[in-house]
């Protein structure tokens, strides 16, 4: 039987969000279906998932979303083709609108006799209309998997919150941006949060002690400012920022803006983080489109470190950063330049589900 958390706090139970880093039990993802989400170039799609679900059921399970049995089977044949262990893909038919799993689904969270979820609400980034179904994926997840559920609330209402607009260390500290969470104009979440609310429910759903903001998100980016995209922990004590170094792009002026301020970053015990700068790649277009191409959406899988990568002289550099500062596992470049014309790569489509 699944709890009813409706009146704890899970802070308050020893709960915290664990690192990405740390072991999964499996990754959840959607199959991809929705073909308005890759207009005109969805045929590769699926054969990029297959590559993300080959390595990252090399070391944990790959948990399904798929629209029916059929829509089954057309991933069991392209998974087969690429040569997945389909021992260690699971299926699980729910339908969604769309397969963006960091954004709709739950978050998971940790303490010492377990998991438990932490459920946000969602309603399309606050700007596309085909949400209801993907807004029911947590309470799927949590009664199939028989997790116990805190589902957030403040002032009475209901928090949206997606999981792209956070990072953290699972060591109390916790990243976000200003233009996502607290802009009143444009894709508004939460109208009169402040900065202040969120730190509190940080602090009483996620265990995070110490929260740090940086301002804008790169450009193309249709949520607004997703910190996934932007600034990245690649361990408790160190982070990834992406910088443009061209100050003739439009992307110079905000990303120089947040490297001023994670000068000012502190951890939860007072020290500095180390920090390492990302490049981008230049400026991918489509249909007169910037697309949000950044290698900060990169996925922390059991075995491996999976990075997009977009046919630029910057991937092999990018790459080379990461694997300098993950030693525990390889660092593997994913071709994504079909993907990223969804708006989003590899962290976007995929949510890690810790190990008990």
């Amino acid at each position: 039987m699944i709890a009813d958390n409706s009146k704890r706090i899970p802070s308050e139970l020893g709960y915290h969000l664990p690192a990405e880093w740390e072991n999964h039990e499996a990754t959840w993802l959607g199959w991809p279906h929705n073909r308005s989400d890759w207009p005109g170039r969805f045929t590769p799609i699926p054969w990029v998932y297959a590559e993300i679900v080959r390595r990252i059921s090399s070391g944990e399970k790959a948990r399904i979303l798929i629209e029916s049995k059929e829509h089954e089977r057309q991933a069991r044949a392209i998974l087969r083709s690429a040569n997945v262990d389909a021992a260690n893909v699971e299926y699980f038919v729910f339908k969604t609108d769309r397969g963006w799993t960091r954004d709709s689904g739950p978050q998971f969270i940790k303490n010492e006799s377990g998991i438990a979820q932490v459920n946000f609400s969602f309603n399309g980034w606050a700007k596309y209309s085909d949400y209801k179904k993907d807004r029911n994926v947590p309470a799927f997840t949590s009664k199939r998997m028989g997790l116990s559920v805190f589902a957030v609330s403040r002032n009475g209402r209901p928090v949206i919150l997606e999981g792209g607009s956070i990072d953290h260390n699972g060591k109390g500290t916790l990243i976000t941006t200003e233009e996502c969470l607290l802009d009143e104009a444009i894709q508004t979440r939460n109208p009169g949060f402040s900065k202040h609310d969120y730190e509190e429910v940080f602090h009483d759903y996620l265990g995070a002690e110490n929260v740090r903001w940086l301002g804008k998100g790169i450009v193309g980016d249709d949520t607004h400012g997703h910190v996934d995209d932007l600034c990245r922990f690649v361990n408790e004590r160190t982070l990834v920022l992406v910088e443009e170094k061209n100050p003739r792009d439009e992307n110079y002026k905000n990303l120089c803006e947040n490297k001023e301020r994670i000068e000012e970053f502190r951890l939860a015990d007072g020290s500095r983080p180390g920090v390492a700068f990302l490049p981008m790649p230049e400026p991918l277009i489509f249909k007169r489109r910037r697309l949000p191409a950044s290698y900060a959406n990169f996925y922390f899988s059991n075995t491996a470190v999976l990075v997009p990568t977009f046919d630029d002289p910057n991937d092999r550099v990018a790459l080379g950063i990461i694997n300098e500062l993950v030693t525990d596992r390889p660092v593997i470049g994913i071709h994504s330049l079909d993907l990223v014309w969804g708006l989003g790569t590899i962290h976007c489509l995929t949510h890690e589900q810790p190990a008990v």
